[in-house]
């Protein structure tokens, strides 16, 4: 049936694997599994020593989607071994994954990853890989245009959030996406708009950009200002006075869940305000299309800060990912909050880089950690693999002089 709606050959789309997952699963745990992880779940997701104690959030890493798109990366290297292969561009934000798959060999079209080949490169030899973000319809009907091999991994929380979008644009109905206009999810989520000749989209990144469009609802405006406010975040022809006045809300699937739906709560006031209570349904729809995963790594995280004192709080993953960097946020409005993107953001010095909350910035911050005994918080984002958060806890305990293998071994 996908096959069918794309209109390709079966041949030449792989959306449910390529058959290989027993023959990938080796090398797969070979290269992101941690023994450390393990003993942490084994052992109430705690470590304790006299030095420092280690609690491990219960939700955590790697999610379905990026566990599917990380084997199906693999299972195409194993069954296409002599072709071209190649990413449309990171198929997750994890820097330690990306460039594992370029030892493996594999190409990216673009992005910090890209070495000068692009989508006019391509034949029908070729493989391409479509990432966990997915990619816009443009850009696949490109890739289609090509006659190469695709290896689908959109995650199916990105497919979902697609179904609303096609469904509101059928429906006449304008999607307001939470989301960031330049994030490649959000890109390709806002392009299901577009296969209608009258769909619309408008990408809010947070409540003060949600803000501006409930305020433009209820009271007009400038509309020259508001299409130069949001230009880079709205379908072509966009027309505020037009176009606010059917809303459908949906949301980049890593943003902050609590704000995807205060976001459409209040364009739903809006709406209400503007055309009356029994004219809503009429004007506004909203359907909750947030992420398990991504709820259940935020709920974690709360629930580490609110039954621990915590002194310090380190959350790894890539300095890219959405997801990770709203776990950061999050957990600073408790404690003392590191963003790093991998392991070797901890140095031997005693120094940290990571990423500041407050402005986003990359900075290095020497003496980060107490020489007094204290408890610290790890997390990781969606995209960050076992292996590197276990290597950065080993790192912790190694600055504060502890041996991992006498622990383990008790």
């Amino acid at each position: 049936m996908a096959s069918e709606q794309t209109g390709l050959h079966a041949n030449q789309l792989y959306q449910r694997g390529l058959g290989l997952k027993n023959e990938v699963k080796g090398v797969l745990k070979r290269e992101y599994f941690s023994d450390l992880i393990s003993y942490l779940r084994d052992n109430d997701y705690t470590l304790q020593t006299k030095q420092l104690t280690i609690h491990l959030a219960k939700e955590f890493g790697f999610c379905y989607g990026v566990d599917r798109a990380v084997d199906y990366a693999y299972q195409t290297k194993e069954k296409f071994p002599d072709k071209r292969i190649f990413i449309t561009g990171e198929i997750i934000h994890n820097p330690h994954v990306n460039k594992r798959l370029i030892d493996m060999g594999i190409h990216f079209l673009s992005g910090q990853y890209s070495n000068g080949i692009n989508h006019d490169d391509l034949n029908a030899e070729d493989v391409v890989i479509l990432p966990a973000f997915g990619v816009s319809i443009q850009e696949f009907e490109r890739l289609k245009a090509s006659d190469c091999i695709m290896v689908d991994t959109t995650c199916g929380s990105v497919l979902n959030v697609w179904k609303r979008v096609n469904y509101y644009a059928k429906n006449g109905y304008t999607s307001v996406i939470h989301g960031k206009y330049y994030h490649e999810e959000s890109i390709a989520t806002s392009s299901q708009a577009l296969k209608y000749p009258d769909g619309k989209f408008l990408i809010v990144r947070d409540m003060k950009e949600s803000n501006k469009v409930c305020d433009y609802i209820e009271n007009g405006g400038d509309s020259a200002a508001f299409l130069n406010y949001f230009k880079k975040a709205v379908s072509p022809g966009f027309n505020p006075d037009v176009d606010l006045q059917r809303v459908g809300v949906a949301n980049q699937t890593t943003m902050l869940s609590n704000e995807s739906l205060a976001i459409a709560s209040e364009l739903g006031k809006a709406l209400e305000q503007k055309f009356g209570a029994a004219n809503l349904d009429t004007h506004f729809q909203t359907f909750d299309t947030i992420c398990s995963a991504t709820q259940e790594r935020q709920d974690a995280v709360l629930d580490l800060v609110n039954n621990h004192k915590l002194d310090i709080m380190l959350v790894v993953g890539g300095f890219n990912s959405s997801n990770t960097t709203h776990l950061a946020v999050l957990a600073s409005e408790y404690t003392t909050t590191y963003h790093i993107d991998d392991p070797a953001s901890i140095f031997e010095t005693g120094a940290i880089r990571h990423k500041r909350v407050s402005d986003l910035e990359i900075v290095e911050k020497e003496s980060w950690l107490p020489e007094k005994t204290f408890t610290l918080g790890i997390t990781a984002g969606a995209s960050t693999p076992n292996n590197k958060i276990g290597e950065t806890i080993e790192k912790v305990m190694r600055l504060k002089g502890v041996e991992l293998e006498a622990i383990i071994a008790d």
